[in-house]
């Protein structure tokens, strides 16, 4: 059981959905409500969908490379870091997509299901975290189901996204933001160290 709130905890963090709040306002403010509805559906529906194909296709890929776990574990771990350190030092989630929105029209795919959900980071955090070298295919499956609870908890924050930019504030969900960052950091140097561990067999 304290695996799963761990796992539900560091995906919850990687994919922020607190830091995606300013980031689905900025990207529907010139929709009605029931547009913005649908926008929030089809793009967490489109983010599942993503991150679930690198669940299920991530370790296929990785092995025709012949990359092997270590290796995966400390670049994995190099590019959480590097994500954690954008969000942590970084102009920040919210406003660094804000800035990326040109085409208002089309805002479900781009900006919103990724990068905003299904993020260069949250793509390498599920991959990890359903590697079949490490992980049975049970444990594997509740991660899936774990995300997908993720997911869950994310649209219902995007469908009240304008009550929680009230009462937090951006500058609130920044520094949100920038905890979650921590949190990914100190899980991207746990997967290095033991990549590390793994290849020269200490």
């Amino acid at each position: 059981m304290v695996s799963i709130f761990q796992k539900f905890f560091f995906l919850f963090a990687v994919i922020d959905p607190l830091g995606s709040v300013p980031v689905f306002l900025e990207a529907t403010k010139n929709f009605d409500d029931a547009t913005k509805k649908n926008i929030a559906i089809k793009a967490i529906l489109i983010a599942v969908g993503i991150l679930l194909f690198f669940v299920a296709a991530g370790q296929i890929i990785m092995e025709s490379m012949h990359i092997t776990l270590s290796a995966f574990q400390i670049s994995g771990g190099v590019i959480l870091f590097l994500f954690a350190l954008s969000m942590v030092f970084g102009e920040g989630k919210p406003n660094d997509e804000k800035n990326k929105i040109k085409d208002y029209e089309h805002v479900t795919l781009f900006p919103l299901a990724m990068p905003s959900l299904a993020s260069p980071g949250a793509i390498m955090a599920v991959v990890l975290l359903t590697d079949n070298n490490t992980y049975s295919f049970w444990e594997q499956t509740y991660t899936s189901l774990v995300l997908c609870i993720v997911m869950a908890a994310t649209l219902v924050i995007l469908l009240l996204a304008k009550n929680i930019q009230k009462r937090v504030g951006e500058m609130g969900i920044m520094v949100i933001s920038k905890v979650m960052g921590l949190i990914l950091a100190s899980f991207a140097i746990q997967s290095i160290l033991t990549g590390i561990k793994d290849y020269f067999h200490i």
